[in-house]
């Protein structure tokens, strides 16, 4: 599979350096030159990976796997660097040799398409969560992250960063493509399938299942008391300063498209998604 560069536009000058293009598909510039060994890295049977789409509630997500699994106190998650504990595989930072070495049961994020995943995980050789976000608070979020960062640069507005979304120009290639692939694999073994907006809906139902995905032993009173801890994570995410960029409700969409963009936009989805019976929901 060979890398080409992509052409970026000169506004916002597409974060001071070109994407790539590996296989079709329109990923990060530190992603460059590592994805045959990304393909090649050792799994182990103990390992639980996050894979999301960007801005698809990882940080909330990340934070709940690891009270379940491990057992923490949530006010000792809000005092912990928990990024360290669970290092994103592609990311220059600490880097695959690193990550390679970490004890087990090692916990591990991506937002890599399924595809170019570890060979070894589409042999069921870990267990891996995929969290799915609507794409009308996702693109929100999105662009409002982008804004943020000095190291992205973005300057263009929201209507051009959404048409770039909509036309699958952004880092990590085509959201569509990316939850429809793992979509199609949610009834492996090893996949969990989550919607981010199930949490808000029903969050003793999701941590009821992720605990089971992840075989948690508790019982009834000790489930319980894991809803009101992952409820307090919630909380305090949707409280936090820090998250005052990407909020996140559900529908934060409505606050920032204009009518026109969301008929646009609905265009764009059914044309894409039309075929698939995934399903979100935009507003609860």
């Amino acid at each position: 599979m060979a890398e080409s560069e992509a052409d970026t536009p000169s506004t916002p000058i597409e974060f001071e350096s070109k994407y790539f293009e590996f296989d079709g598909v329109r990923l990060p510039p530190f992603c460059r030159g590592k994805m045959e060994e990304i393909a090649n890295f050792s799994l182990r049977s103990s390992d639980i990976w996050i894979v999301t789409y960007p801005k698809s509630g990882t940080s909330l997500l990340q934070e709940i796997v690891y009270l379940v699994s491990q057992g923490a106190d949530p006010d000792e998650i809000g005092l912990m660097n928990i990024d360290e504990q669970l290092p994103v595989l592609e990311y220059p930072q600490p880097g695959l040799e690193i990550i390679q070495e970490l004890t087990s049961p090692r916990l591990i994020k991506s937002h890599l398409p399924h595809r170019f995943l570890p060979s070894a995980l589409h042999n069921g050789e870990a267990k891996v969560i995929y969290m799915a976000r609507n794409p009308k608070d996702l693109v929100v979020s999105y662009y409002q992250f982008h804004r943020s960062l000095r190291t992205m640069s973005y300057r263009g507005t929201f209507q051009e960063f959404c048409r770039r979304f909509m036309n699958d120009k952004l880092g990590y290639g085509s959201w569509f493509e990316h939850v429809q692939e793992f979509w199609e694999h949610r009834i492996d073994s090893n996949v969990l399938f989550l919607k981010y907006e199930d949490m808000y809906k029903d969050l003793g139902s999701f941590v009821e299942h992720l605990a089971r995905f992840l075989e948690a032993s508790c019982d009834k009173a000790q489930l319980e008391a894991l809803v009101e801890s992952c409820n307090q994570l919630i909380e305090q995410c949707s409280n936090s300063e820090a998250l005052s960029v990407c909020r996140g409700r559900v529908g934060l969409w409505k606050d920032i498209f204009t009518v026109s963009m969301n008929d646009k936009f609905d265009s764009i989805y059914r044309q894409k998604m039309g075929k698939s019976d995934l399903t979100f929901d935009f507003g609860l």
